[in-house]
């Protein structure tokens, strides 16, 4: 948003207290922020929404010009982590003491105690969920007890610091050498991990219809985002509907958001667009080389990957990516693919008018129903990749049940996520598929995707790729990962801050 907003029902009167609220620089997810906006509302604060995207310095003068009692960041991906120990520090120079409380899916209470609380003074405090925030932001506005409440969180949180720096010490890993010499070669000269060829090399756009992808939605995150949980053995979808507690409300929401989707579908109000492709590909080292053609003598574009190195109790390999795609010099002609799917295309518009009727239930039900939408798309379009376009799988027959176990062969891993924690890897994917260009979704300064409701990643075919996390690195390796990069080591070190087992 371009201006400072109020909530919708939120009024000069207010007598609980004003709390800002914000999306950091370079993240654009704000599910989870709205609905603590609209809780918050409901009990008489005055909620001010400044939007998502926003950078450092537009939260401090919005705190400023509102003279906010409680300031809350949220972020989605791992770079917001950074942003907001930014806007802690910037905060603290500036002087300001008002409580700073932090939420969404990529916070932890570990890294607020460990990177967000020693910088600043006024109060830090991260927020599980949205049934949290209400009592957590009374009680700091309470002068009876706000001092007690965070001298226990200053407490507890100088404990967790102390856990983990012993942890750091405690933690043993393997030199890249090392790591890199446990790895068991594939044998990509017999079955099953022959590779397919693909029916075509490059990339290629599409569309596809709501009804081609409501069959492979997964409903679970969804309830989720309302924080309807059900208890065993009513837990997950459709179960949840039996449980006592939540069944009888999950069942309406359920309902509600199916009857959105009918409407959205009728008036045509999303688009769903994607693309995806396949091109030559092997591994070097660590690395999986892009060819710009079959006769595989130029390279178009790489992919640098991270190996695992935290010490192991078994005798497993440290994997990194690379490993399932055939070594150049093996004289295996592999591939690799990739996609980019978006059911967020007219969701801005459709959101706009539910905020302009007050209708905040609806705005809510909406971005969680796009999000559902494109994992929905990515799922349909990875059975399809897998049955016809690649054609690995061609006789698999699993039901909506099984893929959303991974029965399937194969894996789809997102740059920023555990198997490879850096966003930037992202920038490559874009480049090569002209994905701006051909459907429209961009990244943001942190590589976030616009529209937000959006998914992208990887195709790895091999019967032996897996899902993993790489988990926390050593020196050595960030340092040679830099240089074959091409990135300045304190670059690399900015967007690798959650996976670093050392203080650089």
């Amino acid at each position: 948003m371009d201006a400072e907003k109020a909530l919708p029902g939120s009024t000069e009167a207010s007598t609980a207290g004003t709390f800002l609220i914000a999306t950091v620089k370079g993240d654009v997810h704000d599910i989870g922020k709205n609905i603590v906006a609209v809780v918050l509302g409901c009990n008489n604060f005055k909620v001010i929404d400044i939007g998502v995207m926003c950078p450092c310095e537009k939260i401090l003068d919005a705190v400023r010009e509102s003279k906010a009692d409680i300031l809350g960041l949220s972020g989605l991906i791992t770079p917001s982590l950074d942003e907001m120990v930014t806007v802690a520090k910037e905060m603290e120079k500036a002087g300001m003491r008002i409580p700073l409380l932090i939420g969404g899916a990529t916070t932890s209470k570990m890294h607020t105690a460990v990177k967000l609380t020693p910088n600043y003074s006024g109060g830090v405090i991260h927020v599980l969920d949205a049934s949290r925030a209400v009592p957590v932001a009374q009680t700091l506005l309470d002068k009876r007890k706000h001092a007690d409440f965070m001298d226990d969180i200053n407490e507890t949180y100088a404990e967790m610091r102390e856990e983990f720096y012993a942890g750091l010490e405690d933690r043993k890993y393997l030199t890249l050498q090392k790591a890199r010499a446990t790895v068991k070669p594939v044998d990509f000269t017999a079955a099953p991990n022959v590779p397919v060829t693909p029916k075509f090399c490059g990339a290629k756009a599409i569309e596809v219809s709501i009804d081609d992808v409501l069959p492979y939605i997964d409903w679970n995150p969804f309830f989720q985002v309302w924080q309807l949980r059900g208890r065993y053995p009513n837990r997950g979808y459709p179960k949840i509907f039996n449980d006592e507690t939540v069944g009888p409300e999950a069942k309406k929401l359920f309902d509600e958001a199916n009857g959105m989707i009918t409407k959205i579908k009728q008036n045509k109000r999303l688009t769903l667009k994607g693309i995806y492709g396949f091109y030559p590909a092997n591994s070097v080292g660590d690395d999986i080389v892009v060819y710009t053609d079959e006769s595989r003598t130029t390279t178009h574009h790489t992919f640098y990957t991270l190996r695992q190195q935290a010490e192991k109790d078994t005798d497993e390999p440290y994997m990194a990516l690379s490993d399932f795609i055939a070594p150049k010099d093996s004289g295996v002609k592999d591939y690799l693919g990739m996609f980019v799917c978006s059911a967020g295309f007219g969701l801005d518009e459709l959101t706009a008018e539910f905020k302009a009727a007050n209708d905040d239930y609806s705005y809510i039900m909406a971005e969680a129903l796009a999000d559902r939408l494109a994992e929905a798309f990515a799922e349909l379009l990875h059975e399809r990749v897998r049955k016809d376009d690649w054609g690995y799988a061609k006789d698999e027959s699993f039901n909506c049940e099984d893929l959303l176990k991974v029965k399937y062969q194969g894996i789809r891993p997102a740059p920023g996520y555990p198997s490879q924690p850096d966003h930037t890897e992202k920038a490559t994917m874009w480049d090569l598929m002209k994905v701006k260009e051909e459907i429209g979704v961009e990244l943001t300064e942190t590589f976030a995707m616009l529209p937000s409701a959006s998914v992208s990643g990887l195709y790895f075919a091999g019967a032996c790729s897996e899902y993993f996390n790489v988990g926390k690195l050593t020196s050595d390796q960030v340092e040679e990962y830099a240089g074959r990069k091409k990135m300045e080591l304190s670059e690399v070190q900015r967007w690798l801050g959650p996976n670093l087992s050392y203080e650089p």
